[in-house]
């Protein structure tokens, strides 16, 4: 359980720090790009390798479907800004899960691994008693040796413990401050795709409207 435990640390911390990095380059690139044509440009040319690319490629898509073929399918009914809505908060859905994926196993390891510590040592400890019972001698220094080795299960279900419910604390704070980033940028996504910033058609030169407002 320790070294499972100490991969998916390992795995999921090189992965949130990557994530991290990937989406600060992508919301810089994104709150000083000319218009939404040039965001997708950039996501169809480099790819979606974060959860605010990824976001911001759905919604978009979302946008331009509706906006071509209407609502087709149940799935697709009302206005482009309830689908895009829709589409975001499947997204969102989506990322949560995928930011929980291995969470699931630490909290298991930490709240287990000391009483399958304790267990082994109630065992030792019995069968030291017992051995000790059968040769009869019951001197301290007969003793003290099998049920102090007994005991170290304790310490080792602690030493695995420990780190899991250390590294999944972590990794769930850092899960929710990215989720919670994430929530705010769904909404001002929302705002631009659906609502301040239609998408030019495939067939459509691209136009350059400015994300912000100029400075007065």
């Amino acid at each position: 359980m320790s070294v499972l435990s100490w991969i998916i640390i390992a795995l999921k911390g090189l992965a949130q720090w990557s994530r991290q990095h990937r989406s600060a380059r992508f919301l810089d690139f994104f709150w000083n790009a000319s218009s939404l044509d040039a965001v997708q440009h950039e996501i169809s040319t480099h790819g979606a390798h974060d959860p605010f690319s990824h976001l911001t490629a759905h919604a978009m898509h979302a946008r331009q479907h509706h906006a071509r073929y209407g609502a087709a399918k149940l799935e697709e009914a009302g206005s482009a800004s309830d689908f895009v809505t829709r589409t975001i908060k499947k997204v969102l859905d989506e990322e949560t899960t995928r930011l929980e994926n291995g969470l699931t196993v630490l909290a298991t390891v930490g709240a287990t691994a000391p009483f399958v510590g304790l267990f082994g040592t109630v065992w030792g400890v019995y069968h030291a008693l017992v051995a000790i019972g059968m040769s009869g001698a019951g001197t301290l220094d007969k003793v003290a040796g099998p049920v102090g080795e007994a005991l170290i299960m304790t310490g080792l279900g602690l030493a695995v413990a420990i780190p899991a419910v250390v590294g999944y604390n972590v990794l769930v704070r850092a899960n929710r401050v990215t989720l919670s980033r994430l929530d705010a940028f769904a909404y001002e996504l929302h705002t631009f795709v659906a609502m301040g910033q239609p998408l030019a058609a495939a067939d459509e030169p691209a136009k350059v409207q400015p994300l912000r407002p100029a400075a007065a």
